[in-house]
């Protein structure tokens, strides 16, 4: 036509806009022109017409009326239908299959109920199932025997399933399901195996999110898999030919608590498999619908060419020789969403189908996939649908299908960064804006369902992470160069598909936290969003154990919350003036963050008392609940709100808050290169540049406002405390500004608060963010053992020249760069994932907030035990974590002391806490002491806090008990580091701690029952330790084998031993009156217990294997050796000669007698002469050492001297017959004490040993009351 020659810049009659003929049969670029009804022509609407509706050209009369739905019903059903005449038509085959009635249908797919074995639940229609037993397995109701099938499976959880295909002789019982007989096919992505009787390795591991896609191929007897679409490859060849009536059943097995979804049909495939039919045919309408919306796609692209080209149009207009599309864009809109609403009456079983497949397809497309949006057209057609009365039903579909695929949505590297969930939440998120949609949602029974299906995000195996991260590249790797830059690159895209995804799920937060429902009485704005936190803390009890009970949330769904909850509480809510109502602070501006805002904090504690059925049975300080309330009722308490000032329990000196001048380091202009200090540079800008952020900001402005004055690089200073303030019992200053005062009315108990969030956000850590942290920990760790590994072979290579061994090595290799690859890969993800600035930033704050309030409510018995125990998990394993960060949040010299010195109170004042009654949370305290004080820059801020000086050594000394003493030696080796026998060779004296020495000192002088009781547990420990070390080695010598797992406890053992003698060793370099003034019963078994190490280290009859034993892989001979607990043993013998030597100790017993009597004397000269002859060039600095080793030979001749003078007096004196007066224990002291009430007797000094570990009379067994001493020496 000549119309088709015309351009848009010239102004002929009839010329309208420039139209890409997308629908026309021949799919050309056929530009289309629209006139107007003008003087010339009577074309303009019917070409129109003919281009929306994709019809051939003038194959409309020209109208002679309004275009009104009469006329463009007409056009449907006329015009269009003859146009489109074989839409209703299969264009595929379905025979050889068969579909058994189930009660919902003859085409309708479902499972077989008298096929179930176990216990199956649908959970959701149409078929969305759960395992309750043990196992159970299930078939469904049709079979195939001719032609190529598949069904597909949405992974709800990721453990032991299997899916398949299974004949009806397939038996299943209650530990045998698909694959595990003749004629089962199965396919299990948790063990990566195929099953068909037997187990092969197949395929790869799956995760939750993932779509299975089973495929059976009868034409060629074969079965496949997919994942995601992507093919795992053929599973079974030559499976048996089926004959019509008896094919493969689709069938499936399930562990306990497993979930998934099956689709045989009944929605579109999300990763449909070119040349697989479904089990269950689609609508025969759903071609009609899907041309429908094809014609409505169309009159939208032309609507927007319309407004791109406004100004000319509106120009042409004033002319009369152009008309605008809105003339008849809601006409032809309304009459084709009327055409799809009377199909979907007609044949109401096809609605679901076509809502998940055809119109949310349509929808997205309307929407777009990726920024910006087109919210206008959007609009438009959400308005015109809710213009129909069946539109809430399909707008519940359609949040149905949006809510699927945020479960299942993949990241795609070249989609990024609008990947992933992303355009289904932007979707949602406009969608949800209306009131009448948002309330449709609320009202549906799946609210909490969908919710959560929105917070999901998937997460990437190992072979999505080979897509997402296809170069790697790590420090002092010898990969490519142009590598860094890419795997730069690639993380960034990565780090702002995950911030536009967490953006999309505050908005979806934020729209049900404003959400007001429509109730009676009525509600206010955040009730919906409290429920629904309340109901998942129910849903997810038990989600913290090794195997989690039935029906618990995915992690993602938890990890995503609380990112979202953290973003609130540190960046704020930017809500403006809607959400007031949720600020429990008045005094800083509404826009700071809770967390950030300093001040007077306060906090409900009716969040702990109250007996809320969500919480009653989490875990507390002070035990259960129940037990709790029983015994310390609290009731009248439930509605105080307590109230303090930030930084009321620091010191004043050396207090950091929100309000002083230095500012925590959540809040101060840290902007220092951390490339610098960082292990991998990449881990850093991939996190932590803002140029690698989304539109959220990496530091909100408020905050910074807010927070402005100080700098990380302000000069700091160690100051003493000041503090004279009388100290409570746990803890150490009395809390002055804390006021407990009644809740403000009953509107703020029904508002959600900040504190309620700031509790959910601590329980979403410890349940699901927690496990997350601990996986990228451990893969970090591999990842540097590994770059080792490698880096050793490298070395090994480039010197070994024998060709058989450079083969070997080459290989070992091939496998160490694989493995490093995938640790790289791996560790890259959490970093993505978990770390971000803003995301440290509020961790630090959250850990400053809880500290605080543990330190406040410390001082109320009857609310401190009520505490939940996830507080203080959450509390000490965030911290570690930002301590652990790579790169770090901050420098570690100003980690504790610009914010956290709270933390150091916390833990030193509570790890023996008896209201704690939990034992591991003691423990878990106290280990935290000790990782923090082996690292130098932690240490000084214990040495700097007035809790740790005042209330750690006397409480170290107590805790030494049979369940800490392990940490609790690991604490006091480093506080006594560098102090003993041949310990400074390496310099570790430098780093000693001589307060800590001085202030352990101190304790032992002024508590002598406390250090009696500590030193008779070291020497039993010490004991133990080496007798289980030396029963180790000679069980390996029997066998002449050293196994990993014999060899690693015999290095542990080795190593708790030489720290446990060090310790000796400091007690008799800082208290040697306890071994030389009184009785001598710690001088004799400090004796015992040194000739008992001497003769296990010098009797090895095979000097090589015993050294083997010491070490694990990878340790040197140099800093693992027999000097490590031979050094101690010297200098235990040397302080205690010094100490004897000075004049202070007049009345002292005497060591060389001690050793001389004995009754091994040969064992005791061998063992010192061992001491003189070792090596100790090897371990220590020979020069240091000299003078102290000639000390020790001076010792051994005047030993030796001793021994022999012994000796010869007693061969004089000649065989005497025994003194009944004599001590039956020791034979060498007279019976000076008996026992009371039994009367038994025996030498004082053999009583005191015994009574130190036992309170029973050795002889009759009689609980002892008494010792007492018998005056008068008998005859």
């Amino acid at each position: 036509m000549a119309e088709d020659s015309l351009r848009l810049g010239g102004l002929s009659s009839g010329l309208a806009v420039i139209l890409n003929g997308e629908g026309s049969e021949d799919n050309s670029s056929k530009t289309r022109l629209i006139s107007y009804r003008d003087e010339f022509s009577h074309q303009s609407m019917e070409r129109t017409l003919e281009y929306v509706f994709g019809l051939p050209n003038k194959s409309l009369s020209p109208l002679t009326g309004p275009i009104d739905s009469n006329l463009l019903h007409s056009i449907i059903k006329n015009e269009f239908l003859r146009s489109n005449a074989n839409l209703g038509e299969s264009v595929s085959e379905r025979d050889g299959i068969c579909i058994i009635e189930n009660g919902r249908g003859t085409h309708v797919v479902g499972l077989e109920e008298f096929s179930i074995c176990g216990d199956i639940r649908i959970i959701k229609q149409p078929l969305l199932i759960e395992s309750l037993a043990l196992f159970s397995s299930a078939r469904a109701n049709a079979c195939v025997w001719k032609g190529k099938w598949m069904y597909e499976v949405v992974l709800e959880t990721s453990g032991i399933q299997q899916l398949g295909w299974a004949t009806v002789s397939c038996p299943f019982t209650d530990h045998k399901g698909v694959g595990d007989a003749d004629d089962s096919y199965a396919y299990d992505g948790r063990r990566v195996s195929k099953w068909n009787k037997d187990a092969e390795t197949y395929g790869q591991s799956w995760v939750v999110g993932d779509v299975i896609g089973c495929c059976i191929d009868l034409d060629c007897d074969e079965i496949l898999f997919y994942r995601n679409g992507v093919s795992l490859g053929v599973a079974f060849h030559g499976i048996r030919k089926m004959r019509p009536g008896f094919g493969y059943y689709p069938a499936i097995s399930l562990s306990q608590g497993e979930r998934c979804e099956l689709n045989f049909g009944a929605h579109p495939f999300k990763y449909p498999i070119k040349g697989y039919l479904p089990l269950q045919a689609p609508p025969s309408t759903c071609s009609y619908v899907t041309q429908l919306l094809q014609c409505w796609s169309r009159l939208l692209d032309m609507h927007c060419v319309e407004r791109a080209e406004h100004y000319l149009v509106e120009k042409l207009r004033r002319m009369k020789r152009f008309a605008s599309l809105e003339e008849f864009f809601y006409p032809v809109s309304h009459a084709i969403c009327g055409e799809i609403f009377s199909i979907l009456d007609a044949d109401f079983g096809s609605i679901e189908y076509i809502v998940w497949g055809p119109l949310l397809s349509f929808m997205m497309d309307v929407f777009g996939w990726h920024a910006s949006h087109d919210y206008l057209n959007l609009d438009k057609v959400v308005d015109i649908f809710l213009e129909f009365q069946g539109s809430h039903m399909l707008f519940e579909y359609i949040i149905n299908a949006l809510s699927c695929d945020c479960r299942t949505a993949s990241l795609v590297l070249t989609d990024c960064p609008y990947s992933g969930s992303y355009p289904y939440l932007a979707l949602a998120c406009h969608i949800l804006r209306r009131e009448e949609l948002l309330v449709l949602w609320w009202k549906s029974s799946d609210f909490e369902f969908l919710f959560e299906g929105f917070l999901m995000q998937k997460r990437p195996n190992k072979q999505d992470l080979e897509y997402l991260i296809p170069t790697v590249w790590w420090p002092g790797s010898c990969e490519d160069v142009s590598y860094e830059n890419s795997m730069m690159l690639t993380t960034t895209a990565l780090s702002e598909t995950v911030s536009k995804i967490e953006e999309k799920h505050r908005d979806l937060c934020r729209l049900v936290i404003q959400f007001i429902p429509p109730t009676t009485p009525p509600q206010l704005p955040g009730a919906v969003f409290r429920t629904f936190l309340q109901n998942l803390l129910l849903k997810n009890r038990g989600a913290d154990r090794n195997v989690p009970p039935p029906g618990v949330s995915s992690n993602s769904v938890l990890v995503s919350l609380y990112t979202v909850i953290l973003h609130f509480l540190s960046e704020g809510f930017a809500l403006g003036d809607v959400c007031d109502w949720l600020k429990s602070s008045k005094t800083i501006g509404s826009d700071v963050g809770f967390l950030h805002r300093g001040g007077q904090q306060n906090f409900p504690i009716g969040l702990f008392l109250r007996n809320d059925p969500h919480r009653t049975d989490i875990s507390r300080l002070g035990g259960s609940y129940s037990h709790l309330s029983k015994l310390h009722p609290t009731i009248d308490q439930e509605a105080e709100v307590i109230r303090w000032e930030e930084g009321c329990m620091d010191d004043e000196e050396t207090r950091v808050t929100h309000s002083t001048r230095q500012k925590p380091c959540c809040c101060s202009s840290y902007d220092a290169d951390l490339t610098r200090i960082s292990k991998d540079p990449i881990k850093y800008k991939a996190k932590g540049s803002r140029g690698h952020c989304s539109s959220i900001p990496d530091r909100s402005t408020h905050v910074a406002a807010e927070c402005s004055a100080g700098s990380l690089n302000d000069d700091m200073t160690d100051k003493p405390s000041s503090s004279d303030q009388s100290e409570s019992e746990y803890g150490y200053l009395q809390v002055h500004p804390l006021k407990t005062v009644p809740k403000e009315n009953n509107m703020s108990s029904a508002t959600l608060r900040e504190e309620e969030l700031l509790d959910a956000l601590l329980w979403l850590y410890n349940v699901g963010v927690a496990p997350n942290y601990k996986q990228a920990s451990r893969y970090m760790a591999h990842q540097s053992q590994s770059v080792s590994l490698l880096e050793e072979t490298d070395k090994q290579i480039r010197e070994r020249a024998c060709s058989e061994q450079l083969k070997r090595l080459k290989e070992a290799r091939n496998e160490y760069r694989q493995e490093v690859i995938d640790y790289v890969r791996h560790s890259a993800w959490y970093r993505v994932f978990l770390f971000s600035r803003w995301k440290q930033r509020g961790m630090y704050a959250t850990c400053m907030w809880i500290v605080q309030l543990l330190l406040v409510l410390s001082k109320r018995d009857s609310v401190f035990i009520y505490i939940p125990e996830f507080y203080l998990e959450s509390l000490v394993d965030c911290f570690h974590v930002l301590r652990k960060s790579d790169p770090p949040f901050v420098p570690s010299t100003i980690f504790i002391n610009q914010g956290l010195g709270s933390f150091v109170t916390f833990i030193v004042t509570h790890f023996n806490d008896p209201r704690i009654s939990s034992a591991d949370l003691r423990d878990l305290l106290l280990q935290s002491i000790s990782v923090l004080v082996q690292y130098k820059d932690y240490l000084g801020a214990f040495e700097s806090n007035e809790a740790a000086k005042q209330r750690m050594p006397k409480a170290l000394l107590s805790a030494f008990d049979n369940r800490s003493w392990i940490p609790v030696t690991n604490i006091l080796l480093r506080l006594c580091k560098g102090c003993g026998f041949g310990s400074s060779k390496h310099g570790e004296s430098s780093s000693s701690s001589v307060a800590f020495q001085r202030l352990l000192k101190e304790a032992c002088l002024n508590d002598e029952g406390l250090f009696s009781a500590f030193l008779n547990r070291l020497f039993n420990t010490l004991s133990w330790t080496m007798t289980e070390f030396s029963v180790s080695v000679r069980e390996m010598q029997e066998k002449y084998q050293v196994l990993e797992f014999q060899q690693r406890k015999c290095s542990v053992i080795f190593d708790l031993s030489c720290n446990l003698a060090r310790i000796l060793e400091f007690c008799t370099l800082e208290i040697p009156r306890a071994f030389l003034s009184g009785t001598d019963t710690n001088l004799r078994r400090l004796t015992e217990l040194i000739v008992f190490i001497l003769s296990q280290i010098t009797s090895a009859a095979d000097a090589e294997f015993f050294d083997l034993s010491l070490r694990r892989h990878g340790q040197t001979p140099e800093k693992v050796n027999r000097g490590m607990i031979l050094a101690p043993l010297v200098g235990i013998i040397l302080n205690l000669l010094d100490a004897s030597n000075k004049a202070e100790c007049q009345e002292k017993n005497d060591i060389v007698g001690v050793f001389a009597s004995m009754d091994c004397p040969d064992t005791v000269h061998c063992g010192f002469q061992y001491l003189l002859d070792y090596n100790w060039d090897g371990s220590f600095r020979l020069d240091s050492c000299l003078a102290k080793l000639q000390k020790l030979e001076s010792f051994l001749s005047l030993l030796v001297c001793r021994t022999v003078a012994q000796h010869d007096q007693n061969d004089c004196e000649g065989e005497t017959d025994i003194d009944d007066s004599m001590c039956c224990i020791c034979y060498s002291c007279e019976a000076d004490a008996r026992f009371a009430p039994c009367s038994h007797r025996s030498c004082y000094g053999c009583i005191s040993r015994h009574l130190l570990n036992c309170q029973r009379c050795f002889f009759c067994n009689t609980t002892v009351l008494d010792v007492v001493r018998i005056a008068e020496k008998t005859g």
